[in-house]
Order: structure tokens, then sequence, then C-alpha cells
């Protein structure tokens, strides 16, 4: 996984390969990037995945390793980024989640563990409040990438991807610059009066996945 940092407007990046649930070697990218830029003021969480099938076949470590790559990983960077930001005056947090945290749908370690991360968001706010620390989750909806699961669906098997798409009013999926947008606006000071928030970017999409609820 590679773990990027940016610095002001410069476009100065600080990149580094990276296993997220290494959390000491997480915890010293994010004081690296700190120390490099001189502050920190923005984080966004945004590694996610899932591991395992369905609840008979799935195994403990199924479960932790979806909690750990979902909301361990947030929890670690988040913890190490706090003194920094502190120090810097504050800053905003940005922990992106899923709209599966609140629809359901298969596998339901995912949807558990991202309905952590928003509650996480929730709490952490209130908690860092003090600290000029505001904290939100984005939870978008199913995005079409090229390469991804949806962009082979549609050209693949153009029929299963017309009746998925039909779960958005408008007929498209999100746009990953949608989703992008939303952070930077969240990392922004615009944003100042939003904290502990959950904003869902969806399209107003109903069920998160074509396999089922």
């Amino acid at each position: 996984m590679s773990i990027e940092a940016f610095g002001g407007e410069g476009g100065h990046l600080l990149g580094r390969a990276l296993d997220v649930t290494d959390h000491d070697g997480l915890a010293a990218f994010v004081r690296d990037a700190a120390t490099k830029f001189g502050g920190l003021h923005g984080l966004v969480a945004n590694v996610g995945g899932a591991r395992g099938r369905g609840l008979l076949e799935s195994t403990t470590d199924d479960w932790l390793a979806t909690y750990d790559v979902n909301v361990g990983h947030a929890v670690t960077a988040v913890r190490a980024a706090v003194p920094l930001m502190a120090a810097s005056g504050g800053g905003s947090i940005v922990l992106v989640s899923s709209i599966s945290g609140a629809k359901p749908a298969p596998q339901a370690q995912y949807g558990v563990a991202k309905a952590a991360l928003n509650h996480l968001a929730a709490c952490l706010a209130r908690e860092l409040a003090p600290e000029r620390i505001r904290v939100n989750a984005v939870s978008p909806g199913s995005m079409l990438i090229p390469g991804k699961r949806w962009h082979r669906m549609m050209t693949e098997d153009p029929e299963e991807y017309a009746r998925f798409a039909a779960e958005f009013p408008g007929g498209q999926l999100v746009d990953p610059d949608n989703v992008a947008e939303v952070i930077a606006f969240l990392l922004s000071d615009r944003s100042r009066a939003i904290n502990g928030a959950n904003i869902p970017v969806d399209a107003g999409q109903n069920a998160p996945s074509p396999d089922g609820y």
C-alpha cells in the first residue's frame, strides 16, 4: 500500500510503501510527514478492504483483519496525528468509510467495520474538539474506477451492470472526483462548522452491492 502526504500549495510530496496494519510504521510515517512539512493540519484515513466470505465460511482472523485494515489503521493514524495537529493549532481529520456502514450488504464484516468507523468519527469529534481538531466521516457509494469491479462489469456484463446502475436514481455510479472534492472541502476551513458528521457521497444509491440485500 502506498501512503502519501502533501505539503501546502507547492505540490511537495512524501510517499512510502507501507502496510497500514504495521502500526508502528504507520505512526512513524505520520510523524515524518509532519517533520518534512513543518507541521500537520489535515489527515485522511483512506485505506479499507475486507477478508473472508459469509458468516459460516469466514474465520475469526478474517473479521479481525477486516477490522484492523479499516478501523485499526485509522485509530493509529489519528493517535499519531493529534499531538502534531494540536502543536500546529488544530486541523481536520477525515475517515473514509462507506455506505455499507449504514446500508446492509454482504459480507457483514466489511459493513460492521465501516459502521465502527462512522461511530469513531462521531466520538473523536467530541473528544478532540478542545484541541481544535475536527473529525468527520465520508461514506462513498459504489465508484466507477477504471480497472475495478464495476468498470469490469460495465464492459464484460453490460446487462448486469445496467441492473446495478438502477440502484442509483440518476443511473450513474459515483465519480471518484466527487468524493475527493468533498474530502478536500472537509479538510478546508470552509467546513469549520462541520464536526462529527458522516457525509454520504453516493448519488442516492440504494443497495451497496448487486450481490443481495
